[in-house]
């Protein structure tokens, strides 16, 4: 075995089952939706707040975050923020009110809040740059297995769990996971650390480079809007504007979810070999995001049966998470998980807005007398048309 392999096995395995936690726990509500709004008695802005929490949660942590894995490494900070999911997923499990459930799913949300930027961060550490597309996507498979696990096995196995029981099995799975981590070698800081202050002018002089925002407002409204829809809104879409039973539209949201993998896996094991024929992982991410547009507009327009659609959407915004790589080329190796966390804020602020806008959205036009079915795609069309205008600002190249 190769060295590469060997350092691979050794460190993609555990922040990988941390990221599949992750996921799993972002998309849950989208299915076991009807029952929280039963058990809970909430309207649509109730339940989209508490959804939202985790992504508020996830999101304002996201700049202490970079500074923590600069300058502690990835793997000691990942391991305390899982304990922390661990008792969020506990307090969820126990919860009897709304604030609550919606205090735990922020727990959730800042104990999972580095999952995905941990591993980018131990990637860039040990692996070469042009390694970074493919094991990016290698751990958001992990991802996409959480989505899957998000879909028809969490819909099959509340009859025999409940909801309450699906995060108890969870929270001690974060336990699990948390020792895992512990035995993967791990990174600091120099011996001449940055201080504070020059921590917080790096944060500066990422925030205020144009690059960052040429990628920013995509990461805001495509990718921040699809987190929102396929967490919480794609199986009330389902359910009210196509007709379906909760159990069929937990069927679709498993077709995305595989589409999703299919797409991962597609650049984990082929974005080496297109780059060396002329297909950039930049390129990659334009085509990528281009077609999650149209497969949007498709959805709102019914042109096809949800069954066809949904999946296409899923596979195309798996191209999405190219970004991180992209942007972290044009900062140096030290401040990866600053750049990255930046990136990342973006996305789960849109998803908190999003997933709380759509909610508040819908239940507006439904008390102004417009029917739910409606009230849906008018607020999905909004959402496209703001979505555009920041895909348009992405392809304005920059000037470097």
């Amino acid at each position: 075995m190769n060295d590469f392999l060997r350092l691979w096995f050794r460190l993609v395995p555990a922040y990988a089952v941390g990221y599949f936690l992750s996921y799993t726990l972002r998309s849950v509500n989208a299915v076991i939706a009807p029952e929280l709004m039963q058990e809970l008695g909430i309207t649509a802005a109730g339940l989209g707040l508490l959804t939202s929490a985790y992504f508020l949660a996830f999101g304002l942590f996201q700049l202490p975050l970079g500074m923590l894995l600069d300058r502690f490494g990835p793997r000691r900070v990942e391991v305390g923020l899982l304990m922390i999911a661990a008792a969020g997923c506990a307090l969820f499990a126990a919860g009897q009110s709304l604030p609550v459930l919606a205090l735990a799913r922020a727990l959730i949300g800042l104990g999972v809040s580095a999952c995905l930027m941990a591993s980018f961060k131990a990637f860039s550490q040990w692996f070469p740059a042009e390694r970074m597309p493919s094991l990016t996507a290698t751990i958001m498979v992990a991802g996409g297995l959480g989505a899957l696990t998000a879909s028809v096995p969490v819909e099959s196995a509340l009859p025999l769990l409940g909801w309450r029981g699906i995060f108890w099995v969870v929270a001690a799975l974060l336990v699990l996971t948390a020792a895992f981590l512990w035995t993967v070698p791990d990174q600091t800081a120099a011996d001449k650390p940055e201080s504070f202050g020059q921590q917080l002018r790096t944060l500066r002089n990422i925030y205020s480079s144009r690059v960052f925002w040429r990628f920013a407002p995509q990461s805001t409204a495509i990718a921040g809007g699809f987190m929102a829809v396929q967490g919480l809104w794609a199986v009330p879409w389902l359910i009210e504007v196509n007709g379906l039973s909760r159990a069929d539209a937990a069927g679709v949201l498993f077709l995305l979810s595989v589409a999703m993998l299919a797409g991962f896996l597609f650049i984990a094991t082929s974005s080496l070999w297109l780059a060396s024929r002329g297909v950039s992982p930049m390129a990659l991410l334009t085509v990528g995001m281009g077609l999650a547009l149209v497969a949007e507009l498709t959805i709102i327009l019914g042109l096809a049966p949800p069954a066809w659609l949904w999946p296409c959407l899923g596979v195309s915004f798996s191209l999405g998470n190219i970004a991180y790589s992209q942007l972290a080329r044009a900062f140096p190796v030290a401040h990866s998980g600053r750049v990255n966390t930046a990136l990342n804020l973006m996305s789960f602020l849109g998803a908190f807005a999003l997933q709380w806008g759509i909610g508040t959205a819908v239940d507006a036009l439904v008390g102004g007398g417009v029917g739910r079915p409606e009230a849906f795609k008018l607020t999905f069309g909004i959402l496209l048309g703001v979505q555009l205008v920041c895909f348009g600002w992405f392809l304005v190249p920059v000037r470097r």
